[in-house]
C-alpha cells in the first residue's frame, strides 16, 4: 500500500495526509474547495482549516475524485452526513478491492445506519474497517505522539494497513470490532457537547468528571444495540476519544457546547463556522434511537432539548441535577 488517497480536505483529513506522508506513503488529498487545494499544492499549509502547521512538500491535493483512481486504500473523512454520497461518487473511479477506511465519526442522520453500513450499500466490494481515537489533528499534523485503534475484520488487511499508516508518533491498535470503533466516535462527540455546555455554565471541573463518567455509561448502553463490544468501547476509539474531546476546547463539539452555556445561540455558532461539529448532527439520530429502544441516556437527551429544542442550558442542567438517585449500574 504505496499510495494512499484521502478524501475530505478539512482538518482531519490533512492531518492524516500529513501523517501518511510521514510515514512514507505516496499521498494524494481530495478536497472539495479550490482554495484548499491551491495553498497545500503551492503554500503547502491548509490556511483554510489548519492554519499555521506546516505540510510536507511531498503531499498533493486535488479537487478531482478520478485522480484517486490510482490508490491502493483510501481514508474517507468527508463529513458523516456525505459519507454515503462520497463513496458512491469514488467507487466510480477506483478499482473493485480498494480498502475503504473511515475516519469520520458519526451516524447517518436520514437511516439510523453506521457509516460502515452506509459506504457498503454505497461501494458494494469495497473492504471497509474505521481508523478512530482520541487525536487531535493540530497535533497529528505536527508529528505529536497519538494511538488510535484500527478496527477491520480482516487481519491481512489490517496488517497492511498499520505497515502502511503506522510510525512511532502514529500508533494504530487493531481491532475487529468495527461496530464499537465506530459507536465511541459517534457518542462521544454528543457527550462533549454535554460537557462543554457544563463548562460555559461554570459547574467547575466535579461536574466535568460526572459527565464523562456517566456519559460512558450511555455509550456503553447505546453501543449493547448494535453489538459493540464493551471492551472497545473501554479502549482508544470509546473512552480514551472520550477523555480528550472532553478535555479541551480544541475539539469543535466541547468549544461548541461551551458557547452555548455562555448564552450564545445554537444557530449563532453554527453560522460563524467553517468546520463541523458532528455532535450538533449526531444528537438528532441518537435521541431517536434511544426513544425508539427505551434506552435511559439522560445526558443525550439534555442535549437535544438545548440544541434542538432551544431550551435554556441552565434549566436543562438543572433538570439533569434533579434527577432521582439510582444505583450506579443503571
Amino acid at each position: 500500500m504505496d499510495k494512499i488517497g484521502i478524501l475530505g480536505g478539512g482538518a482531519w483529513g490533512t492531518a492524516l495526509a500529513a501523517a501518511a506522508t510521514q510515514a512514507g506513503r505516496d499521498t494524494l488529498l481530495w478536497a472539495r474547495e479550490p482554495d484548499v487545494v491551491a495553498a497545500i499544492n503551492q503554500s503547502h499549509e491548509n490556511t483554510v482549516f489548519l492554519p499555521g502547521v506546516p505540510l510536507d512538500t511531498g503531499l498533493r491535493a486535488t479537487n478531482q475524485l478520478s485522480d484517486l483512481a490510482d490508490r491502493d486504500a483510501v481514508l474517507m473523512v468527508a463529513p458523516a452526513q456525505y459519507t454515503r454520497t462520497m463513496a458512491a461518487q469514488l467507487a466510480e473511479h477506483l478499482r473493485a478491492d480498494v480498502p475503504l477506511v473511515i475516519c469520520s465519526k458519526g451516524i447517518e442522520v436520514s437511516t439510523g445506519e453506521l457509516l460502515s453500513t452506509a459506504i457498503t450499500e454505497a461501494a458494494p466490494g469495497h473492504p471497509v474497517s474505521v481508523l478512530s481515537g482520541p487525536t487531535f489533528a493540530a497535533e497529528v499534523a505536527r508529528g505529536l505522539p497519538c494511538a488510535v485503534t484500527l478496527a477491520v475484520e480482516d487481519e491481512g488487511l489490517g496488517a497492511k494497513l498499520v505497515d502502511a499508516l503506522g510510525l512511532p508518533t502514529f500508533r494504530p491498535y487493531l481491532s475487529s470490532d468495527i461496530v464499537g470503533a465506530q459507536i465511541g466516535g459517534a457518542i462521544k462527540n454528543v457527550l462533549a457537547i454535554a460537557t462543554g455546555v457544563a463548562a460555559g455554565l461554570g459547574t467547575g471541573e466535579n461536574a466535568r468528571a460526572a459527565v464523562i463518567t456517566r456519559g460512558l455509561a450511555e455509550m456503553v448502553r447505546f453501543g449493547a444495540i448494535y453489538g459493540a463490544r464493551r471492551e472497545t468501547l473501554m479502549g482508544l476509539s470509546g473512552l480514551g476519544d472520550l477523555i480528550l474531546t472532553c478535555s479541551s476546547t480544541q475539539s469543535r463539539n466541547m468549544s461548541l457546547g461551551k458557547a452555548v452555556g455562555e448564552g450564545k445561540s445554537f444557530a449563532d455558532i453554527m453560522a460563524e463556522r467553517n468546520s463541523v461539529a458532528e455532535g450538533a448532527h449526531t444528537v438528532d439520530i441518537v435521541y431517536q434511537i434511544a426513544l425508539e429502544k427505551n434506552l435511559d441516556m439522560p445526558i443525550t437527551k439534555a442535549v437535544y432539548r438545548i440544541l434542538k429544542e432551544g431550551k435554556n442550558a441552565r434549566d436543562v442542567m438543572d433538570d439533569l441535577l434533579a434527577r432521582p438517585f439510582t444505583d450506579e449500574t443503571q
